[in-house]
């Protein structure tokens, strides 16, 4: 069952905790953070998602393939300046190429019309053989050996060091302390912070003392580069991935590529932490990695890729397995001359309809297999029949209603006209629709209130749309129904009517008064009575606390976060939201929630109504129409237009052995298998756990199918699946040649989210660190050549599991103290609850991209460098982004013509920091940083607010609150530390 516990995340409050705009200064973070705190609360307006806090790595950055043997890629023959120098980490893991393929590649046939036959595997998709070699730290000269451990080089079958990491120790030098390298402090005591934290830094150029050797620090350059794994999977991996071959390890979610369906789904749809999974139950336990699946059932596609075909075969509807129910797909087994087909998933026989029959060929397979989408693709979907709709009836079209905050707060900052002024311009004419149709089938219809609710009949046949008010809020209802909801090119004329009065019947609005519940109950009402699914709407601007259903008290306590206590202000105050949206999914009633508050909101109640539907909270604080207006129009413009799909059902099935146990997301279970959601979009994302229920084996493999029964923009009823096949193991090397970290630390992020609504943050951190821990002395163990014990030996596709681990407990998801506001700290939760592995990976582990050394004629988007203090420059300008906000960092010693090139002013210190957008001048400086920044805004899903910090700065702290690989503010680790914590707590754990 969907925890309803998960509160899946609860949005994080108004970032500005309560603080007035004007104390935030124009986009600053309130300055009570000053003394260095990041600035939680986005103030001035600022997304606060971004700050949501360190982001972890995302998905964390998978390492390259862990090869046979292979060196790592990591930093081969780079010198240690270049290995900074790389792309945005990717989440996935690395190109591990699968383990050994149990079933040889498909035999070739003549290509038929259709579907193109399979490809033999590619380089890409071999087998690896040989014991996967892992990266090992030597030790510097300089540390006494602990007690016993002797003083010698390690034997000479040890692994020898791998490129890109510090050698191990060569005679003479002795290895380190048990898990510290040298020069750092012990874990959890406090360090010195990075230059610039905070505080001015000195003179640049005063060279330190020579320290002694013992106190001699680890070379970061030496440490495992997120960059450079994702580097080397975009220079190994990009162009083609075919998916003929079972337990296929994909390129990472950083790398473009670009996939070839041939029997397995793309992994933009689905992807595994592991491609070879343990035979055993006992197997999968030791080794403490969690088998785990993160789904995206309508994940956006690349440029070259096709979408799911879609099937229709009539009054036979989709052929399944009689016993399981399974639906048809390219790993069935047909049997009896084409007469019956066997279940892979559980087995049985059963007979193939008349209607669909076809012969086998000499190999025993159906001779119409490249004709047909679901015999040869790994995703396709089926036109259902009404036995797969309610009541046996097909749906309607479903329908959007858009419901506006007229409060005196919402006229003021000038919300509601530009809500009426875009709607009209630019969100209605891209209302979602079939690809090839004409224009959009969805219906539209409207509702203003704030302590009272104002419904609009807006049918085409009327000169001026009709205002009907509802002032008794408790027993709500709708006061029409013809004319309400309205297909928008019959109306047009009314709506943009409407559109134009609306700012002007409210323009001398004083009620500050508002209610909340019964715009929800409103609106379920009218889908209900049209019988139509949908989504609402909701544009919302304070705490409902006028006396009706759903009403909130202000119970803010920032005090309270980052303390045991924190879990009473994370959790909803009322039942209320949470049954409302149960209500909700059952009439397919998805809510879209945009808060614009000017303090606390409570959004960890109201979160809740969109967790259980499915649907997405956008926050806003201290809106101001001309600084925000750009970015909440482009964030509502994306959630209308993508592609989505309404009132689903998604089901897993897996091959017998194994079984989901545990789902993650924002949605709503009845049951244990039926993950109900009222709207799915491109970004939605459900992750799940598996484990076993008996033994695999190694020839059969294992195999899963997600399918989810929904409506479609145009109202049809329809079933889209999506098929995975994996190999199965039975030693540890072919387990951790095979994982995808970005996965992995996708599903810690979830897991630790729904953890911190139960447990205190110190057993939520404790708990990544002991599974971080256990994975790695698990391979220590079972896959290493025999070393020091002085040297930390890391698999190479988890190289950066210890790097993302440390930036999942710092991120202010997970540890935002009162630093940051109750509302945002229950916004970061709610929207790390349903991210997919690409957008965790650059979340947790920023994007930071130097500008002022780029070629200014070229328009690639250049190799990031890594999120440390170290790596910058003072006469340099870059760009950080973590898919949430965006900053421009700007040194105090940068060229005064690039600053007059890109703010046509003299200098840094002229620069008008208020600003959110950089103005594109006539100059190739300035073109080349608004493209890119254009670019960067391209590949995420939330629209990236752009702060301009100087070096040394008021606003310096909280951009250095994402440089995850410093100390940062508090008691976190800076990575150096964490991986010394992390080898010590191996050592005890192999002792």
């Amino acid at each position: 069952m969907p925890p309803s516990s998960m509160g899946g995340g609860m949005p994080p409050s108004s970032m500005g905790g309560g603080m007035p705009p004007s104390s935030m200064g124009g986009g600053m973070p309130p300055s009570s953070m000053g003394g260095g705190m990041p600035p939680s609360s986005m103030g001035g307006g600022m997304p606060p998602s971004m700050g949501g806090g360190m982001p972890p790595m995302g998905g964390g950055m998978p390492p390259t393939s862990m090869g046979g043997g292979m060196p790592p890629s990591m930093g081969e023959g780079m010198s240690p300046s270049s290995m900074g120098a790389g792309m945005p980490p990717s989440p996935m893991g690395g190109p591990m190429p699968p383990g050994p393929v149990a079933s040889g590649p498909r035999p070739m046939y003549p290509q038929q019309p259709g579907y193109g036959g399979p490809t033999p595997p590619t380089s890409q998709n071999q087998p690896y053989s040989g014991t996967p070699q892992g990266n090992q730290f030597g030790a510097p000269p300089g540390m006494v050996p602990p007690p016993g451990q002797s003083m010698h080089p390690p034997a000479p079958n040890s692994a020898p060091p791998r490129p890109g990491f510090p050698p191990a120790p060569a005679p003479g030098q002795l290895p380190p302390q048990p898990g510290q390298f040298p020069g750092s402090a012990p874990y959890g005591q406090p360090q010195p912070p990075p230059m610039g934290y905070g505080a001015p830094p000195g003179p640049p150029a005063q060279p330190a003392p020579m320290p002694p050797p013992q106190q001699k620090r680890l070379d970061p350059d030496q440490m495992p580069s997120p960059i450079q794994v994702i580097e080397d999977d975009k220079r190994t991996r990009s162009g083609v991935f075919q998916t003929n071959a079972r337990g296929s390890v994909p390129p990472l979610v950083t790398t473009n590529f670009t996939t070839q369906d041939q029997g397995n789904a793309n992994p933009r749809f689905m992807r595994s932490t592991m491609y070879n999974v343990p035979c055993t139950a006992d197997m999968l336990k030791s080794s403490h990695i969690p088998f785990a699946l993160s789904l995206c059932p309508f994940a956006e596609l690349g440029p070259q890729e096709q979408p799911p075909p879609l099937v229709d075969l009539g009054e036979l509807g989709p052929v399944r397995c009689k016993r399981c129910k399974a639906y048809m797909n390219p790993f069935m087994q047909f049997i009896d001359g084409g007469r019956r087909f066997q279940c892979v998933f559980c087995g049985a026989a059963t007979d193939v309809p008349n209607e669909y029959f076809a012969h086998l060929d000499h190999t025993g397979r159906r001779v119409d297999t490249f004709n047909r989408a679901e015999l040869c693709l790994g995703s396709f979907e089926f036109v259902a029949t009404k036995d797969y709709c309610k009541n046996g009836v097909p749906p309607k079209e479903p329908a959007f209603i858009f419901m506006i905050d007229v409060s005196y707060n919402s006229v003021k900052s000038g919300l509601v006209q530009l809500i009426c002024d875009k709607l009209k311009s630019e969100i209605l004419i891209n209302l979602p629709k079939e690809t090839g149709a004409s224009e959009s089938e969805i219906r539209v219809g409207f509702v203003t209130y704030h302590k009272e609710l104002h419904f609009y009949n807006v049918k085409g046949s009327l000169a001026q749309p009709q205002m009907m008010v509802v002032s008794d809020l408790e027993d709500m209802f709708v006061p029409l129904v013809d004319g309400f909801l309205v297909k928008l090119s019959e109306s047009e004329a009314v709506i943009d009517s409407l559109l134009s009065q609306i700012p002007q019947m409210f323009s001398e609005s004083k009620e500050t008064e508002l209610v909340l519940g019964p715009v929800i109950q409103a609106g379920l009402d009218a889908l209900q009575s049209a019988e139509r699914a949908g989504r609402l709407y909701i544009f919302h601007t304070g705490l409902p606390t006028a006396e009706a259903p759903g009403k909130m008290k202000n119970r803010d306590d920032r005090k309270l976060l980052g303390t045991d206590k924190e879990k009473t202000i994370l959790s909803p105050q009322t039942s209320f939201y949470t049954k409302l949206g149960t209500e909700c999914v059952a009439a397919g009633c998805s809510v879209e929630l945009f808060l614009f508050p000017n303090q606390y909101i409570d959004v960890a109640t109201m979160s809740d109504v969109c967790r259980v539907t499915a649907g997405n909270i956008f926050k806003y604080s201290y809106f101001q129409a001309d600084l925000d207006g750009e970015r909440f129009i482009e964030d509502l413009k994306m959630t209308v237009m993508r592609s989505q799909a309404f009132d689903a059902i998604l089901r897993v099935r897996t091959s017998t052995g194994i079984r989901p146990v545990d789902f993650y997301g924002n949605f709503y279970m009845a049951n244990t298998t039926d993950v109900e959601m009222a709207a799915i979009d491109a970004d939605s994302c459900v992750s799940l756990e598996i484990k076993h229920d008996d033994k695999l084996s190694e020839s059969d493999g294992a195999f899963i199918q997600v399918a989810v029964l929904y409506t479609s923009v145009s109202g049809q009823r329809r079933l889209r699946c999506h098929n995975l096949s994996l190999n199965c193991c039975a030693q540890m090397a072919d387990l951790f040649r095979s994982c995808e970290l970005d996965v992995l630390v996708n599903f810690f992020a979830k897991q630790a989210i729904r953890t911190s609504l139960n447990a205190n943050p110190k057993q939520v951190r404790e708990h990544i660190m002991n599974e971080t821990a256990q994975i790695l002395a698990c391979y220590r163990k079972n896959c290493a050549n025999p070393s020091s014990p002085g040297q930390l030996v890391l698999p190479e596709c988890m190289k950066l599991l210890p790097l993302y681990a440390n930036c999942i407990i710092k991120n202010d998801s997970i540890s935002g103290g009162s630093e940051i506001s109750t509302d945002d700290r229950s916004y970061l939760m709610h929207l790390v609850n349903s991210m997919d592995p690409r957008t965790t990976n650059v979340f947790f582990y920023p994007s930071l991209l130097p500008f002022h050394n780029l070629d200014m004629e070229s328009s690639d988007v250049p190799a990031a460098i890594r999120c440390s203090s170290e790596r910058l420059e003072d006469n340099g300008i870059y760009l950080l982004e973590n898919g949430l906000s965006m900053f421009l960092w700007i040194g105090h010693n940068v060229k005064p013509e690039m600053i007059q090139d890109i703010f046509a002013v003299q200098s840094a210190a002229q620069v008008d920091i208020d600003k959110v957008q950089v103005l594109q001048l006539d100059n190739p400086v300035s073109r080349r940083l608004c493209d890119l920044i254009a670019k960067l805004r391209e590949r995420r899903s939330r629209y990236l607010k752009l702060t301009i910090v100087r070096q040394r700065d008021k606003l310096e702290p909280w951009f250095n609150h994402f440089l995850v690989e410093d100390k940062g503010m508090g008691s976190g680790s800076s990575y150096v530390d964490f991986l010394c914590h992390i080898h010590k707590e191996i050592r005890n754990i192999l002792s």
